[in-house]
């Protein structure tokens, strides 16, 4: 079924443009030595009491993603910025000694812009995330990381997310000169090829179907859980939502039921056995449950590289692609062009 149920899927852009990621990490990570070296020492030297991150749309799962990085390995507190605050109310925040990270695709859309332009009037240090080496916000930055990631043309976003998190563990691991984390770097490229060969396609007689989509994770996972569940939306028309594991034990967890899957994904870290417990206990309610990186009895279990916690979201989002490109294939849509939608969304 594997040959079979891809097969369609692999005309798409979306398809090539994710099967094209690992290259476009391994070019990120060829360049660039020097510059990242002298963000890490800056870092050092500023030692910021926070990190505030922004963005918008896939961006924002990167934050996230960001968010549980620096603070389990630069343990410094880390919060997302609400654009609106200073583009639409036109509030200035106290941000002086805070290092303001924004991560964007295209570096062009106002309310980012106004954003970090608000921020650094306020003394924070800027440090832009950007595939777009001319762009306003590149511009506008203290410190610059390239994404690298090249043309998109698929307006579901992939190889460029997926380098947004390399990017972002570049840069902690230049900041915190943690060996592991350049490590697990150097592997990256490799194990995301053999991510994109894992085949998903147990996942698709389930979701092929489904109105309704839980995504699960936790953690470093949080980030990739909604960049799953975003990417379901758009592409095949699924009403998805992500959740971390914890916060679906509340109100979330009574609306499970047959015809309405969840899917879970898991990190080899501290929130493993939360997610396992999690997916058994709904698998023992006859629930359909779909779980990736984890064990657990009754659940329909997707192939996951055994990978460091910190590249692991990466690789987990990579398979996923690929399912969910031939997923929109299977539910007749075209997931290059989902309606209504636009590659550059500019929100004030």
């Amino acid at each position: 079924m594997s040959l079979e149920y891809s097969r369609s899927a692999e005309r798409t852009l979306m398809f090539a443009e994710a099967a094209d990621a690992s290259n476009a990490v391994r070019a990120q990570l060829q360049q660039d030595g020097a510059n990242m070296a002298a963000i890490g020492a800056a870092l050092r030297k500023l030692q910021p009491r926070a990190v505030i991150t922004c963005a918008r749309g896939s961006s924002d799962h990167a934050a996230t993603f960001a968010k549980y990085l620096i603070e389990t390995h630069a343990r410094v507190l880390t919060a997302s910025a609400a654009p609106s605050v200073s583009s639409v109310y036109g509030i200035s925040q106290e941000v002086r000694g805070c290092v303001f990270i924004a991560i964007s695709q295209s570096g062009r859309s106002p309310d980012l812009l106004s954003t970090v332009a608000a921020a650094k009037a306020s003394g924070a240090t800027v440090l832009a995330l950007c595939n777009s080496a001319d762009s306003p916000l590149m511009a506008a930055a203290d410190l610059r990381v390239e994404l690298r990631a090249g043309p998109e043309a698929s307006i579901a976003a992939t190889k460029s997310y997926l380098a947004s998190l390399a990017a972002i563990v570049r840069v902690v691991a230049a900041w915190t000169q943690q060996a592991a984390l350049q490590t697990a770097l150097e592997r990256l490229p490799d194990l995301m090829d053999s991510s994109w060969a894992l085949d998903w396609s147990a996942a698709l007689p389930e979701l092929e179907s489904a109105t309704n989509l839980y995504v699960v994770g936790r953690g470093l996972g949080l980030g990739a859980a909604q960049e799953i569940a975003l990417k379901c939306k758009e592409t095949c028309g699924m009403h998805a939502e992500a959740f971390s594991s914890a916060e679906l034990r509340h109100g979330p967890y009574t609306l499970l039921r047959k015809g309405f899957p969840a899917l879970l994904i898991a990190q080899r870290d501290a929130t493993l056995p939360g997610i396992e417990t999690l997916a058994r206990e709904l698998a023992r309610r006859g629930l359909p449950i779909l779980l990736a990186g984890g064990n657990a009895p009754g659940a329909t279990l997707l192939p996951a590289l055994d990978a460091p916690a910190e590249i692991a979201p990466i690789l987990l989002v990579q398979s996923a692609y690929r399912m969910i490109a031939s997923l929109a294939v299977r539910r007749d849509l075209d997931p290059d062009h989902p309606p209504h939608l636009h590659k550059i969304t500019e929100t004030v």
